[in-house]
């Protein structure tokens, strides 16, 4: 009984929290509470949900896991609000528990989770310049080369773009603001992938002929491109979970690169427009499903 008294009174880690328990709102006390986040699988996602928590006060931190779509987030007696927020994404999230932790642990997770210092600032600018560069030129060669493929990528690269751009403007911004931006983001997204689902369909009833030597040339342009956004986020994937989830969605790019590679040699070897159509489709759909979960977003 005394010991059961002691480890209330001390706070200690291991001390689990009803999950409505009023308890669990004392402001002054420190807490972790894990979310279930059942549809953080689109490369926005992640960063949407650090977004829309990083300026409650009392200020929280989080720990992502991303594989197992779990979000960790340390905080004081402010649940409600925490909950509130993370449920208004739309992304089918569920508080999984709330313990109680000391007031050390708490202040380490802060200082874990600070404002992206100067360096990973840099290299979200990188990101961005890399991601950018190669969307504008993947969609010239590849209305040039005929190719669906080609133009579809050029989206996902632009879709990553939005990615970095939102998480460097987003710091310090008010939610209603980064909604907005989000929004603005996702209608962008929604035109461009209809653009190049609508290219697939003319070429699939008009035809097409995709120059297959351009297709895997370029192709190999943007996997040497995500390679080298992959170097720049491994030096310092560890210093966030930020950077993490950026360096994970760079390493799914790759297998979209090596897909186009994959549809031109097929196309060279075939003589079918069949397989660059099959990418470009299959590439467009992912780029038009996550837009429309961040159009789904709500303050």
């Amino acid at each position: 009984m005394a010991d059961s008294c002691s480890r209330q009174c001390t706070g200690k880690s291991e001390d689990k929290i009803p999950l409505h328990s009023t308890e669990s709102r004392n402001v002054g006390s420190n807490y972790v509470s894990e979310f279930t986040v059942a549809k953080m699988d689109c490369p926005s996602e992640e960063r949407l949900v650090r977004m829309f928590l990083e300026n409650i006060r009392p200020r929280v931190a989080f720990e992502f896991d991303i594989p197992n779509r779990k979000v960790k987030v340390f905080h004081e007696g402010n649940l409600d609000e925490i909950q509130r927020r993370i449920e208004s994404l739309s992304l089918g999230a569920s508080l999984n528990n709330t313990r109680k932790i000391d007031a050390i642990a708490f202040l380490q997770a802060l200082e874990s989770v600070k404002t992206i210092d100067k360096k990973e600032t840099m290299i979200l600018i990188w990101l961005l310049a890399i991601n950018a560069t190669m969307f504008v030129i993947e969609l010239f060669v590849g209305w040039l080369a005929q190719s669906a493929a080609l133009i579809a990528d050029s989206l996902d690269m632009f879709a990553d773009a939005i990615v970095y751009g939102l998480a460097l403007y987003a710091v310090g911004r008010s939610v209603r603001l980064k909604l907005r931006v989000a929004h603005l983001s996702g209608w962008i997204q929604v035109m461009l992938a209809l653009g190049a689902l609508s290219e697939v369909l003319r070429r699939f009833i008009f035809g097409s002929e995709p120059v297959s030597t351009l297709m895997m040339s370029f192709g190999l342009v943007a996997l040497i491109a995500n390679i080298i956004c992959l170097m720049l986020i491994s030096k310092n994937k560890e210093g966030g979970a930020h950077m993490k989830a950026s360096w994970i969605f760079s390493a799914n790019d790759v297998i979209a690169n090596l897909g186009v590679i994959l549809a031109g040699f097929l196309v060279a070897l075939t003589s079918s427009p069949y397989p660059d159509l099959v990418i470009g489709l299959i590439i467009g759909l992912i780029v038009l499903n996550c837009a429309r979960r961040i159009l789904r977003l709500e303050s």
